[in-house]
């Protein structure tokens, strides 16, 4: 190449190759990309902290209006309960939300993520994946099943389909309102850091997994890893943004959909069926008796060596068509008419309902995480595994995936329980 190229006269050649030499070093360029991650995650918590409260206030103060101008009965605990409590619980965390795709998008149209992949090549060589491979992984931290589609540009086979079977284990962005609710709520100063590592831990079973496969089921992979390496821009504003807003729209419009249908579905089951006339419950004893409740002890015994109780089997169960829904049911099993009646002057947030609950302990709440990272990919997920490599393997994914979150969150409960 000496013998035929002749640098340019512009500088941007000459910086990207200056800033290649230590964001893609050997030893360095590791560091950097956990650094830049772990800043990432810091400001979603500390950053959105703000918007969130003004959120949840808000969310607070329609549900004490709607609670206090609407005569007692079903549409009124339909709203506030189902609907406010449900979709309200979800939406808070969209500033968060909003703050964590605005840095994966900058990071994209810098030109920094093809560097992530270019540096990850060695790691995934030595876990028996291709280095295209990380690209679909990086997009399953925002939704798993476009990063299962993408995984058709892998040449090989076997790569291919070890990828497809490990994005799962990426956190995607449906369990961010999960992680951001229970961190925060049971682990307020270190959030971050268990958010983090929910992420890492997600990683580290995606690399155990995939080591598994390829020494059990599949050959070694020599296919060589080409990849076009673009010179580094500052993004624009327009773009970055844009492509933010793109992932948050698709967020908002599942609040207005699924969420609201199943949040609508859990209220119902939560409140029927209705006391007898002249039978007096409590709050606690209406939800067990109901067809909610029922479901919910019928799953109980599955749950409770990992310190969670029937609202924490019902939460888990509704989260299978979609992990946001986990939060809005959380919503509706715990009601803001409850923190109402004990204090007409202001509502609760659902993280000071929780904690008040005493249904969570610190180890429960870790153990409730990590089941909630690994358990059954959402239905679309699913549903892209069985379109890309079939149903036999869409099926191993679930019963695979499931069996490791039991046995890892039973692990954390016990570890836990000893630490805390």
């Amino acid at each position: 190449m000496s013998e035929i190229y002749t640098p340019g006269e512009k500088e941007q050649a000459q910086i990207t190759a200056a800033i290649d030499t230590l964001v893609t070093h050997r030893l360095w360029g590791f560091p950097i990309f956990f650094l830049l991650m772990g800043f990432m995650f810091y400001c979603t918590f500390s950053l959105g902290a703000y918007p969130q409260e003004w959120i949840e206030t808000l969310v607070e103060k329609i549900g004490l209006g709607v609670h206090r101008l609407m005569p007692d009965g079903a549409l009124k605990d339909l709203l506030v309960d189902g609907v406010i409590g449900g979709v309200g619980g979800v939406i808070v965390f969209l500033p968060n939300i909003i703050i964590l795709y605005l840095f994966i998008s900058f990071m994209e149209d810098s030109g920094y993520l093809a560097r992530a992949a270019f540096i990850m090549d060695r790691v995934m060589h030595r876990i028996g994946l291709h280095g295209k491979s990380f690209i679909p992984l990086v997009m399953g931290f925002g939704c798993n099943v476009p990063a299962i589609m993408a995984c058709r540009t892998i040449e090989s086979r076997s790569s291919r389909l070890i990828t497809v079977l490990i994005t799962p284990f990426m956190s995607c962005s449906a369990r961010i309102p999960i992680y951001l609710l229970l961190a925060g709520t049971f682990f307020a100063k270190h959030a971050g850091a268990v958010m983090f590592g929910l992420y890492l831990l997600g990683i580290a079973a995606a690399v155990v997994t995939a080591r598994l496969l390829r020494r059990r089921m599949f050959r070694e992979d020599e296919t060589p890893f080409v990849m076009e390496l673009p010179p580094y821009r500052v993004p624009t504003l327009r773009a970055t943004l844009s492509h933010m807003w793109d992932r948050c729209a698709q967020y908002l419009r599942k609040m207005g959909g699924l969420i609201l249908v199943a949040s609508i579905a859990v209220w119902f089951l939560s409140y029927y069926p209705r006391p007898a006339s002249g039978e007096e419950r409590t709050s606690a004893e209406h939800y067990e008796n109901s067809y909610l409740g029922h479901l919910g002890k019928a799953c109980a015994p599955v749950f409770e060596p990992l310190g969670m109780n029937w609202k924490a089997s019902v939460a888990i169960l509704t989260g299978v068509p979609a992990k946001e829904i986990v939060v809005s049911t959380m919503g509706v099993l715990y009601p803001e008419g409850e923190a109402i009646d004990r204090n007409s002057e202001e509502g609760a947030s659902l993280s000071e309902r929780l904690k008040a609950s005493g249904d969570f302990t610190p180890a429960a709440a870790l153990a409730f995480l990590v089941f909630v990272l690994f358990y059954f990919p959402c239905i679309a997920s699913v549903a892209a595994i069985a379109s890309e490599i079939g149903w036999r393997w869409a099926v191993a994914s679930i019963l695979y995936n499931t069996g490791l979150a039991w046995v890892l969150s039973y692990l954390t409960y016990l570890l836990f329980s000893w630490l805390l």
